[in-house]
């Protein structure tokens, strides 16, 4: 006979039993057991449904007890199966389960291995392959964060799972602020048919937060050391992530790594720029070249936040020996001290002042020192390398192991000037100024070598008389663009030049600046001779305006102005004369050719009188008007010596007789004597 079940409120026991069929290993039944399990045994009976024989399994403490269809348990036909666990002289049974064993299948659980995890806009996706021959399933999963128990997720709003489609995938919300601990599990899903077993849950998934917490770290540069090297150093602390139990294994998938990465910007041309370290106490040693140093964060979903720091390349010039750079018609040659057997080198030039973009960088091969010692590097002058006249900072880098970033020391690094130097390099626009009676100053702009640093040592001036006798030169420092020059001769002329020279070469003279001086006279010399001039200023300034108004008054005598014709009286008739009638009786009257008998005689009269005006009519006793179409009028040149009389003394009116027009024929005179009669007569009219 069968045993009784253990009663439901016991406190132990065996609890959900579950029977089915397993794709690996034929049949399996599990069960889960309440209570002490300390000295407990577990024993699997199996019962048919119908007739036959019973069987049971002694599996001892587990709860899982696996069988084929060869171990004598009916598997097509209906069974009744239970547990019964003893512990000491006490036993208890399960409920029993009735079924099919092998219409009853039980579907595996996604493997953590299979699951991709990737999140987006707040979601997070996670899908895997369907195992074979376990398709039109149901997926459930749990989840939990650090500190609080499982919570199942089922078909949400917010939650569901997709098995329609493959593959098989669950989406749900991602914790921004805390990491998540996944479990998901299958059961064939066979509608309008009893209820298939869940697979057992799938390893712990584990998920980073959403937002990773960014590091807190500095670090600190050392300063180059004679070997090349300089010392980096970080310093900070982790931050501390908090993950739920099952994720507390390393690479579980929840954990955030951080990563130290060095980023060689100096010397493009090298086989390697990128070393990534881990993140601990960090203490690198780099060249002096420009660095970029990050610490970046990393989790199941990539790169994380990260913080970056620029290490500049070391300013200053540092050399284990010097850089000798040499020009010739076949190319240049650049030497510098060697170091150790099969040393790689990293040649690097940048105009200065211009972006890194136009670096320009060459890697010459392992090669051992010459007899003097020094590494030796080549090219044509078809390169063009270093052939602009602009300055150059030089840095030569050397390793052993040219693969690794972090392997580059620092051999020299110092600047040239391009092109020809000495040429480009001579100053100008020398000038020259006069301070005292022997001595000058000169002065001159700054040569632009003296903008290349260290390519400048000093300035040469040269002074010399006109004949070559006497010259002298002068070393002024690199700074300085002035110098005085004294001791220098009254009446003599000198000739100055000023050339820039580097450390191993002499740049060219500029052009020759002549300049004299004077012979040296007294003040009060020149003094007096300043007074004269300005006298002899001040009388001719004098003389000129006197000069100009004596000239001025002379002229109103020597020269009176000319009478207005409309002003005088001589040309106005007498208001009884305008009266009178004149015939014309013919065209006779009006002849072609005036005779000697025909000349018209123009009398005029004046009336004396005490008091008399010219200008009333009232007073003119007789006016003659010439009448038109009349012959030219003839003056007789000759007056007689009686109007002569009165018309010097302006005592009476002349009268031109007709009869003395042959006197006046052919003489030049007859209009300009008229002119000067009646001039006379405007001018000093007497009555």
């Amino acid at each position: 006979p069968r045993p009784p079940a253990s009663p439901p409120g016991s406190a132990s026991g065996p609890r959900n039993l579950s029977c089915y069929r397993i794709f690996s290993a034929g049949y399996e039944c599990s069960w889960r057991y309440e209570g002490p399990a300390a000295g407990v045994s577990h024993f699997l009976r199996c019962c048919p449904s119908t007739s036959g024989r019973c069987c049971y399994f002694a599996v001892g403490s587990a709860t899982k007890a696996q069988f084929s269809d060869q171990d004598g348990i009916p598997v097509l036909q209906p069974v009744t199966l239970w547990v019964q666990s003893r512990a000491g002289n006490r036993t208890e049974k399960s409920p029993e389960v009735t079924l099919k064993l092998h219409s009853s299948v039980k579907y595996d659980p996604p493997q953590p291995g299979d699951i991709k995890v990737s999140g987006s806009a707040g979601q997070l996706l996670m899908k895997w392959e369907t195992p074979a021959r376990q398709d039109g399933a149901e997926v459930q999963f749990q989840r939990r964060t650090p500190g609080s128990p499982w919570k199942l997720v089922w078909d949400s709003p917010s939650a569901s799972c997709f098995t329609d489609f493959l593959p098989e995938s669950c989406v749900c919300p991602l914790q921004m602020d805390a990491a998540q601990e996944f479990q998901l599990r299958r059961r064939r899903l066979r509608p309008g048919a009893p209820e298939d077993p869940w697979s057992s849950w799938s390893g712990p998934v584990c998920v980073p937060p959403g937002h990773l917490p960014l590091p807190s770290w500095n670090f600190s540069v050392g300063a180059l050391h004679p070997d090349g090297k300089r010392k980096v150093t970080l310093n900070g602390q982790l931050p501390q992530l908090q993950l739920p139990e099952g994720c507390l294994r390393s690479r579980s998938g929840g954990e955030v790594t951080y990563r130290v990465r060095l980023h060689m910007l100096s010397c493009p041309c090298k086989p390697k720029a990128t070393k990534t370290l881990q993140l601990r106490r960090f203490n690198l040693s780099i060249s002096g070249g420009a660095y970029d140093l990050a610490v970046v964060s990393q989790n199941r979903f990539g790169p994380g936040p990260n913080q970056t720091w620029h290490i500049p390349a070391h300013g200053h010039s540092h050399s284990a020996g010097a850089l000798n750079v040499s020009a010739g018609a076949n190319g240049t040659t650049m030497r510098w001290p060697a170091w150790a057997q099969d040393t790689t080198y990293c040649i690097e030039w940048q105009p200065q002042g211009q972006d890194r973009s136009l670096t320009t960088c060459t890697l010459t091969p392992p090669q051992d020192r010459d007899p003097a010692g020094m590494a030796t590097y080549s090219w044509s002058r078809a390169s063009g390398a270093l052939e602009q006249k602009v300055c150059y900072r030089i840095t030569i880098f050397a390793s052993a192991h040219p693969e690794k970033p972090s392997s580059w020391s620092t051999v020299l690094s110092t600047h040239h000037f391009g092109g020809n130097a000495l040429g480009a390099g001579s100053p100008q626009h020398v000038l020259v100024k006069k301070l005292g009676p022997d001595s000058v100053s000169v002065e001159w702009t700054p040569s632009v070598l003296s903008a290349c640093p260290g390519v400048l040592k000093e300035y040469v001036v040269r002074c010399q008389d006109k004949d070559g006798d006497r010259v002298s030169e002068l070393s002024v420092k690199p700074t300085e663009t002035k110098v005085t020059l004294g001791g220098l001769q009254a009446g003599a002329t000198y000739t100055v030049q000023v050339r820039a020279d580097t450390a191993t070469l002499q740049g060219a003279w500029s052009q020759p600046q002549p300049f004299s001086f004077e012979a040296q006279v007294s003040r009060l010399f020149d003094l007096s001779v300043l007074l004269a001039s300005l006298g002899s200023f001040v009388s001719i300034l004098l003389l000129g305006v006197l000069g100009y108004f004596g000239l001025n008054r002379a002229a109103r005598y020597l020269c009176p102005p000319l009478p207005t014709p409309c002003a005088s009286t001589v040309v106005q008739f007498r208001s009884s004369q305008g009266k009178q009638a004149w015939q014309w009786t013919s065209s006779a009257d009006f002849p072609e050719e005036v005779f000697q008998k025909e000349a018209l005689v123009v009398n005029v009269s004046w009336e004396k009188g005490d008091g008399t005006d010219l200008d009333t009519p009232g007073h003119l006793k007789e006016k003659t008007r010439l009448l038109r179409g009349t012959p030219e009028l003839a003056l007789d040149p000759e007056p007689p010596s009686e109007d002569r009389r009165q018309v010097q003394g302006h005592a009476e009116a002349q009268t031109l007789e007709p009869g003395r027009q042959d006197g006046l024929e052919g003489s030049p005179a007859p209009v300009a004597g008229l002119s000067l009669l009646l001039g006379d007569l405007i001018q000093t009219p007497t009555f």
